[in-house]
């Protein structure tokens, strides 16, 4: 039976099926050609629905799928949740040599970096530990797979970019390798961040006269050399302005090679030596902590991914959701494993467990990381709208809430509505893809209402600004509606009934 919350959504949407879009958004939409049934939106007032269009068809919801992610995450993991980063060991210490093998252990530690590793490892120093005569075992079990970006297909023509990472639960820095590009007339320089063991960066670009502001057009996908002695060399390619000074984050390097040449770099720099091989495998059960680092808590991590739409933050929080147990502060339980079942199964199943529980039907829901970078998943406006619903009666509501970008303030609205009531007043999840836009959350009408929005557009037609500005004048009409309610110069929309 559906609980009061998500019958009131199905009633208020049913009773809304055949409302018009407002006349700025139809118009914007017939200018720039775009069919008005590539527009899914839906706005409600309380339990009153002002707006209902194509409201329960699912569509591509681009990175607004990152506020599922988001409350589920609060709602069963809690605010206290943090990552886990850990250096642990079975062997004896003769010394200062450490006997035996060394195991890094991954939690799902989102600010894992190599300043953190650098830390853990002088900790090691301080307790007079100065030689591992062992391996070094890099344990990522907490996922299944524990690398899922092995045999992952290529999202989009930029597989280096930082937007792409996939993330596993022992990733360091997020896998990215730093490039200070400084060229001058006929010479380009190039030095790499963090310093990694046996890697050096080449350049084979060419030196153009361009814009220093256009250096991306004239970037191609590097290649990774490795020589027979393990030595890696970067090759820049591509072309690149005279006179021109860029900084740009790279994954390129396969993340058992960068872990493994990071460790090594660091633990020379400070004095160490590693005698064995690294591995990658699970750590024996008996161990001891030696080194540990914890991340920020949670509603920082979401604040993080959802402000600046961070892929990888967001898929790292979604696997955590299939691979931890719940915070028993948060009142809820984990599930229980099922043999052989993947994390972004198990997360999946959480998902949709915690929709179920709040009355919000899932049928038609396509999840396949949690951000939003995807091709396949799908959400309707209702379904949105059930979870935004949901966020505001959280008990973690004030995190969530805080967690989204704010209108002509921050994040990814930071330009948009500056000349609209919405600014300062509007809180709204965007998400972008090549032929999606789409923005979720919350907008106060000119009364003060809070106000639920979800509108996307799924179409080819969205290009150079076109779609944003539909949805951009969807958020705009909320914002000026209300006066009815208390505002002051803005028209009077009545409730659709």
């Amino acid at each position: 039976m559906l609980r009061p919350l998500a019958l009131a959504v199905l009633l208020a949407v049913s009773q809304a099926a055949s409302a018009q879009l407002p006349a700025p958004v139809s118009q914007l939409l017939f200018d720039a050609n775009i069919p008005e049934d590539a527009m899914s939106a839906l706005v409600l007032r309380g339990d009153t629905a002002l707006l209902s269009h194509q409201a329960e068809r699912q569509l591509n919801p681009a990175s607004t799928m990152k506020l599922v992610t988001t409350i589920v995450a609060l709602d069963q993991l809690g605010p206290a949740f943090r990552g886990r980063t850990e250096l642990r060991s079975g062997a004896s210490v003769s010394g200062d040599v450490l006997r035996g093998d060394l195991v890094l252990r991954g939690g799902a530690d989102a600010d894992f970096s190599g300043e953190v590793l650098e830390r853990m490892l002088q900790s090691l120093r301080n307790q007079g530990i100065r030689k591992i005569d062992g391996r070094l075992v890099l344990d990522r079990q907490l996922f299944n797979p524990a690398r899922p970006d092995i045999g992952a297909p290529q999202f989009d023509e930029s597989p280096e970019a930082y937007t792409n990472v996939i993330p596993d639960a022992l990733m360091v820095n997020k896998n990215m390798l730093e490039l200070d590009l400084r060229s001058g007339s006929g010479t380009l320089a190039a030095v790499a961040y963090p310093v990694l063991d046996g890697v050096t960066v080449s350049s084979a670009m060419t030196l153009v006269d361009a814009d220093c502001g256009s250096w991306a057009n004239g970037w191609k996908q590097p290649d990774v050399l490795r020589d027979k002695l393990g030595k890696i060399t970067v090759v820049l390619k591509g072309s690149f302005p005279k006179y021109c000074a860029k900084t740009y984050r790279i994954n390129v390097l396969d993340r058992q090679d960068y872990l493994d040449r990071l460790f090594r770099a660091t633990w020379h720099r400070l004095g160490g030596v590693l005698v064995g091989d690294t591995v990658e495998a699970a750590g024996p059960p008996a161990t001891r902590l030696l080194a540990e680092h914890v991340s920020r808590s949670l509603p920082d991590i979401v604040r993080d991914f959802n402000k600046s739409s961070d892929n990888t933050l967001a898929r790292t929080v979604f696997l955590t959701l299939g691979s931890l147990e719940a915070d028993p502060l948060a009142g809820s339980r984990a599930l229980a494993a099922v043999p052989g079942e993947t994390t972004v199964a198990r997360a999946e199943r959480t998902v949709r467990d915690w929709m179920r529980a709040r009355g919000i039907d899932d049928t038609g829901l396509v999840l396949e990381n949690g951000s939003g970078l995807s091709r396949i998943e799908r959400i309707s406006a209702v379904q949105m709208g059930g979870v935004l619903q949901a966020g505001l009666r959280s008990n973690w509501s004030p995190e969530f809430v805080s967690s989204l970008p704010i209108a002509a303030v921050d994040g990814t609205l930071r330009r948009r509505l500056a000349d609209s009531p919405a600014a300062q007043r509007a809180r709204l999840k965007t998400g972008t893809l090549r032929n999606v836009v789409a923005v979720a959350g919350y907008v106060r009408d000119a009364g003060g209402q809070q106000c639920v929005v979800v509108a996307m557009i799924n179409s080819e037609l969205i290009g150079n600004g076109k779609g944003r500005a539909v949805l951009d004048a969807l958020v705009d009409w909320v914002a000026r509606s209300g006066a009815a309610h208390g505002g002051e110069g803005a028209g009077t929309i009545a409730p659709i009934r």
